[in-house]
């Protein structure tokens, strides 16, 4: 017997699933693998202050802040496009990458003219730096000021260090 359209319908729709929950348990191994290494055992609670671990640390927050927009199908109900151009300029800057304006406004989920004045404003703050590209005079690099590393580095440090009561 042939299958009904309606079958093909349901087998397509169950398919979709399935592909969403096996995404869905991808992300959840590599938070547990990226927690495993932040976590501290025993008396080990140094190791946070590894640029490793606050890198790892600092990559899982910003996966964690995007995840939430997919599963709400809302990026901008989230919205603290400061943080995220921080985190994103955080994160670019422990790997040694230079991170043009345009993709440090896509890093913020916002729209461009949105991401532009919080970048402003936290360059006014001396959170973030501009500079020109030597190669391509249109346009520019941002990255976060020694001070604005120095800050985040800490949060993460403090943030994930275990509460002792």
């Amino acid at each position: 017997m042939a299958p009904r359209p309606a079958d093909d319908r349901q087998f397509a729709a169950t398919r979709l699933d399935v592909r969403q929950l096996i995404a869905m348990a991808n992300e959840l191994l590599a938070l547990a693998a990226d927690l495993e290494g932040i976590v501290p055992h025993g008396d080990d609670a140094a190791r946070a202050a590894d640029p490793a671990t606050v890198l790892v640390m600092a990559r899982a927050e910003y996966r964690r802040r995007r995840n939430r927009g997919q599963f709400f199908d809302n990026d901008t109900l989230f919205g603290e496009p400061a943080w995220d151009m921080l985190l994103d300029l955080f994160i670019a800057g422990l790997e040694g990458k230079q991170v043009p304006v345009t993709s440090a406004c896509i890093g913020a989920c916002v729209p461009t003219t949105t991401a532009l004045r919080w970048l402003a404003l936290m360059e006014e703050r001396g959170l973030v730096v501009r500079e020109p590209d030597p190669t391509d005079a249109r346009r520019a690099h941002v990255r976060l000021s020694p001070e604005a590393m120095e800050r985040m580095e800490r949060y993460f440090q403090r943030a994930h260090r275990p509460q002792v009561r």
